[in-house]
């Protein structure tokens, strides 16, 4: 074997590499792109975006985790923390198509994985509780959105599809193609169904699926954290009812809501 055959046998899978981690560099562009309306051009989001370079980064930290270089590894994953103020350890498994919007104070932990397509946004935590090893961190499906400060804490998944809602703290799974709200998180949407106070989330997620299965909607780019329902709210809601249906059978007159007192707290 002469020269120039070693040459190419050696080139040929240096070169499907670097393809790779072009059409990979060229996925994470696109995907911002896609889902931030303030995105100019790819150019700008090159240049100027901390999330895409956090994620260029941390991609450059995980090959040499892979590789067994873990102290190069955390090197580049703190300048990478120090340029851009977000955090991730190079021991994390994040799939294509990671958009993290603003990203300042992001932490995603040693044992988190990310899906394809998921969008954090900033003060986002994947983090994990007490001092255990092993899987501590969360796993989030593809197409996943996790609202501006929300925690999710614990090795336990969020599904496909999901959303948590800004400020929420996660402690325990959430079924695909869910909304959870709240602290603790609670699920109040399943597959597009809203779920009752007291219901469980599988019974929620079996309704109107196939097999028990919640599919995927046909759009999951919504990014939508404001038309979100509110537990608390719900819950009062059905509070008033019942108090308004043992007002009834006892006779009694019904007590005035509150917008009907005054603001000195007599009544209008």
């Amino acid at each position: 074997m002469d020269k120039k055959q070693i040459s190419i046998r050696l080139a040929s899978p240096v070169s499907k590499a670097v393809y790779r981690e072009l059409r990979e560099l060229s996925e994470e562009l696109d995907s911002i792109m896609e889902r931030d309306p303030a995105a100019v051009s790819r150019t700008e989001v090159a240049l100027l975006y901390s999330g895409f370079h956090a994620v260029l980064m941390y991609r450059a930290a995980h090959a040499m985790q892979e590789k067994g270089w873990k102290i190069p590894a955390r090197a580049v994953s703190q300048f990478a923390k120090f340029l851009t103020g977000i955090e991730i350890h190079p021991g994390a498994k994040i799939g294509r198509g990671l958009f993290i919007d603003h990203g300042a104070g992001v932490v995603i932990g040693e044992t988190a994985e990310i899906g394809d397509n998921c969008t954090l946004y900033q003060g986002v935590t994947l983090g994990g509780t007490g001092k255990q090893t092993g899987k501590r961190h969360p796993t989030l499906g593809d197409n996943v959105m996790v609202g501006a400060g929300a925690k999710i804490l614990g090795g336990f998944k969020v599904g496909s599809g999901s959303r948590i809602a800004a400020g929420a703290v996660v402690l325990r799974e959430v079924p695909e193609n869910a909304t959870a709200v709240g602290v603790p998180a609670r699920v109040v949407r399943v597959a597009g169904q809203p779920v009752q106070a007291g219901q469980p989330d599988s019974a929620a997620q079996s309704r109107g699926t196939k097999d028990g299965r919640a599919s995927l909607p046909e759009c999951t780019s919504s990014l939508d954290q404001v038309n979100i329902p509110n537990p608390v709210d719900a819950e009062l809601a059905q509070l008033r009812r019942h108090v308004r249906m043992l007002e009834e059978k006892l006779g009694l007159d019904p007590i005035p809501d509150a917008e009907t007192f005054a603001p000195d707290g007599s009544g209008i």
